[in-house]
Parts: C-alpha cells; sequence; structure tokens
C-alpha cells in the first residue's frame, strides 16, 4: 500500500530555496576555478615573454663580444685607425675616460685601473647620448643588426675594452702579458630588458703584449 506524504508550501518553498543556494554555490565554485586557471595561464605567458626577450638580449649581448672580437682581431672590415690603437704595445689607445664622446677615436677603450672598482662598473654600457663611453654593434667593424621589430633587439648591444695585464704562469715576474677584457650589454625587444656579459680575449699573433 502505497503511502504519500504531503509537503506544506512552507516546506516546499524551502527545498527549494536550499537547492537553488547549492547551485549558486557551485556557480561561485566554478567561477573561481575558472578565473584562477586563467590567471595562471596569464602567468605562464607573461613569464614565457619575459625568458623570450630575456633571451633576445643575452644572443644580442653575445653578438656584442663576438663584434668586439673582430675588431681586436684586427679583421678586413676593422677601421685601421682604431685597429692601430688597439694593437699599440704601449696601451696609449686605452683611456682612463674609455674615450668619452662619440666622435672619439679611442671610444669605447678603457684603461685598466687595477683598483677594487672595475672600470665596467663605473661606466654605463647603455647610453647612447653624446656623452657615450661604449661601442655600439659593428661601429668599427661594419658588422650589421636589424633592431625595433618582432622579436628583434630593440636597439644596437654596446661593448667596452679593457686591457688587462697578467703574468703568465712559470715566467718571470717582470714579463708583463695582457689581454682584452669586454663587457658588453645586449637589449631586448622590451627597453626594460637587459644583460651584460663579460668575456676575455688574447689575440692569437700576441697582440696586446708590449
Amino acid at each position: 500500500m502505497a503511502v504519500f506524504r504531503q509537503m506544506s508550501g512552507s516546506a516546499v518553498l524551502a527545498e527549494q530555496g536550499m537547492a537553488l543556494l547549492v547551485t549558486l554555490l557551485m556557480l561561485i565554485a566554478v567561477l573561481l576555478l575558472g578565473a584562477s586557471a586563467a590567471r595562471t595561464a596569464m602567468l605562464g605567458e607573461k613569464a614565457a615573454r619575459a625568458e623570450r626577450d630575456r633571451y633576445v638580449a643575452l644572443q644580442a649581448a653575445e653578438d656584442a663580444l663576438a663584434d668586439a672580437e673582430r675588431e681586436i682581431n684586427g679583421g678586413a672590415a676593422s677601421a685601421p685607425a682604431r685597429t692601430a690603437l688597439l694593437a699599440a704595445g704601449n696601451g696609449l689607445g686605452f683611456v682612463p675616460d674609455c674615450g668619452l664622446g662619440t666622435d672619439n677615436p679611442a671610444l669605447g677603450l678603457c684603461a685598466y685601473t687595477g683598483g677594487d672598482a672595475p672600470v665596467w662598473e663605473a661606466v654605463d654600457l647603455g647610453d647612447d647620448g653624446a656623452a657615450t663611453r661604449s661601442v655600439p654593434f659593428g661601429r668599427y667593424t661594419g658588422a650589421i643588426m636589424e633592431t625595433g621589430q618582432g622579436f628583434l633587439p630593440f636597439k644596437r648591444p654596446r661593448y667596452i675594452i679593457e686591457r688587462v695585464p697578467y703574468h703568465p704562469p712559470g715566467e718571470d715576474a717582470g714579463a708583463m702579458h695582457y689581454f682584452y677584457r669586454v663587457t658588453a650589454i645586449g637589449f631586448g625587444a622590451k627597453e626594460s630588458t637587459e644583460v651584460v656579459l663579460q668575456g676575455s680575449y688574447r689575440r692569437a699573433d700576441g697582440g696586446g703584449m708590449p
């Protein structure tokens, strides 16, 4: 024998209200999960773009190091006067102010100070104004780099060169030798992205030695 239970109008309304509340809570939970997933995806994309831009700047800085090496080595496209300054055994081509000024023939050639504060820390490598002390990519080698479009650097990388003394192991302490220390800065597609690299180079023909 079937038994039917009659519910009052207030009980029916209470159940309907509870079902609506549960539904709303579930919708809110779904919305929160969706918002969290979207935020995570946006952060991931932002991090990927930043890493890609850092790689662009890193590659540009590496290209600047290679350009400085070509200049030091006196490649066919290098300016003869500049090559003479670099190869001078007395080191007079390297000056304390790193060749301040865009028209200075000794631009970016920094005299080694030997102090606690290295020269490269005191130079604004990214400055490309009238008071610059760093060399733009290709200035003395004729190398070309595209900039300012898509994922390319927003401007050319720059570098400075120091002539640093050292004593080869096993040789008399009075025998002074030299190597070139290059500090370069590369830029990403965004102006806020910069990478600084440093490398040392000694010419195969012994250039830089007294």
